[in-house]
């Protein structure tokens, strides 16, 4: 494919202006709930097909939360849309101030492999709603899905408007040497700093979704039953192949213990007798091999099965775990659950700290003075308290990371302003124009000057 002419094309597009009414945008929306609803079939098939996922975790994790993302925008889109009135400076009398949303222009969108459709069209109805066009490169490692977002997005957009591009890292390095005029990138820290390096030269701007080793804290006076269990939520959600995936666990040394009994109850209400046919794969050999390495050398207290035929690796307890271990160096993105203990609360806060701000961080507690204090000495892009995962699973609150874990966020109203930009301007009254700011200066311009700005 000729990417330059494809850019090319959208940008004479986009210039022609059509995608600026609102009508427009929620027609492109509707068309995009409507073949959600028809064809989830055929998506649920194709992460079966990469990932193993069961239609009930495809629907919970994918579709559904892409469908509720544009429903929320057709809600609210023409408010977002309006002209924002802001107050004007005494200074600048008689005129009205107020802040416009533009779209940004043509824009590229890449996603990931883990939760191919919502990282792929969650980005792409902020991109619609904001008035734009887009390129959007799904991930190669999840090839039934790539193939099956192509027709499905290729049946409801022209490419000049919506154009899906397929392929690996060449088709990857070829777009990124394209000018667009906004980048949204999911993925690893790596490629991350690479989309980064690219866009500089165009000085085109990111949002960089990225990962980081998400810790989960547990005292002792947290509901160990129920932090078990939805700590086993997240980590075998897609195999733990989830960027806010509960990385490691810093527990109180007093409840470690019953913490694992609790776990290994919550695995065997999740997959009775031992059912693991509905747990997600692993998406890859390459990737499989490295989770499956994780686990040499290490104290195993529950799981560690393998099967090495469909990829699968059972959920794992890993007990005993020094800091500077391999399993510690680097985000898991896999069902092993690394413990470190710890016997006071600074001591898990440090180990925190210590290291790059995380996408996630999650605090099991019951007491007040422990949520404040993780949450005001801790730094990380977002979290729960007394739960996992669900924080990104809504239109009301922003999504995003911090430092090395990323730039930018996006959901409801977030995604709508990430890919617009918004312009101030003042609408100045042509029947009054005060001579103070003009030459030649004079005591009293300089001294009704002084009134004003102070």
């Amino acid at each position: 494919m000729n990417f330059e002419a494809l850019v090319a094309r959208q940008r004479a597009y986009y210039e022609s202006g059509a995608t600026r009414p609102l009508a427009f945008r929620l027609e492109a929306l509707r068309k995009l709930q409507e073949a959600l609803r028809t064809r989830e079939g055929e998506l649920a098939e194709a992460l079966r097909q990469d990932l193993n996922k069961a239609p009930m975790e495809s629907y919970m994790t994918e579709t559904g939360i892409v469908l509720e993302e544009i429903r929320f925008h057709l809600k609210h889109l023409a408010r977002w849309m309006r002209r924002r009135p802001v107050p004007t400076p005494m200074a600048q009398f008689h005129a009205r101030s107020f802040v416009a949303p533009e779209p940004r222009g043509v824009t590229l969108i890449l996603s990931p492999w883990n939760y191919p459709v919502q990282l792929c069209l969650a980005p792409l109805v902020g991109a619609i709603s904001g008035g734009n066009c887009a390129v959007v490169k799904p991930s190669a490692y999840a090839p039934a899905t790539s193939a099956a977002l192509a027709r499905i997005l290729g049946d409801v957009y022209e490419p000049d408007y919506i154009a899906v591009v397929e392929g690996g890292r060449a088709e990857n390095s070829a777009l990124l040497e394209q000018k667009f005029d906004y980048i949204f990138f999911t993925g690893s820290v790596a490629v991350g700093k690479v989309v980064m390096a690219a866009a500089a030269k165009h000085l085109t701007p990111v949002t960089l979704e990225l990962g980081g080793k998400s810790p989960v804290i547990v005292d002792e006076s947290a509901d160990l039953a129920l932090a078990a269990r939805r700590i086993a939520f997240g980590k075998v959600l897609n195999a733990g192949q989830t960027c806010v995936e509960p990385d490691y666990l810093l527990i109180q040394r007093s409840v470690k213990d019953a913490f694992v009994a609790a776990f290994r109850k919550a695995l065997e209400q999740f997959f009775p007798g031992g059912d693991y046919r509905e747990m997600p794969t692993i998406i890859s050999e390459k990737h499989y091999r490295r989770v499956k390495g994780l686990l040499e050398g290490q104290k195993i207290v529950l799981g560690g099965g393998c099967d090495d035929a469909r990829r699968w690796i059972e959920p794992t307890l890993l007990d005993d775990v020094l800091p500077d271990a391999p399993v510690m160096q680097e985000e898991i993105f896999g069902p092993l659950l690394p413990m470190l203990p710890w016997d006071t609360l600074d001591e898990a806060i440090d180990f925190v700290r210590a290291r790059p701000r995380p996408l996630a961080l999650y605090l099991f507690t019951s007491r007040r003075d422990v949520e404040d204090r993780v949450l005001n000495t801790c730094s990380f892009g977002g979290g729960c308290i007394n739960d996992t995962i669900i924080h990104l699973a809504t239109t009301h609150m922003p999504f995003g990371g911090v430092g090395d874990s990323g730039m930018g966020s996006y959901h409801g109203e977030k995604s709508f302003e990430t890919f617009s930009h918004f312009r101030s301007i003042v609408k100045k009254s042509t029947w009054l124009d005060l001579p103070m700011r003009y030459h030649p200066y004079t005591d009293k311009g300089f001294s009704m000057v002084r009134k004003f700005l102070k």
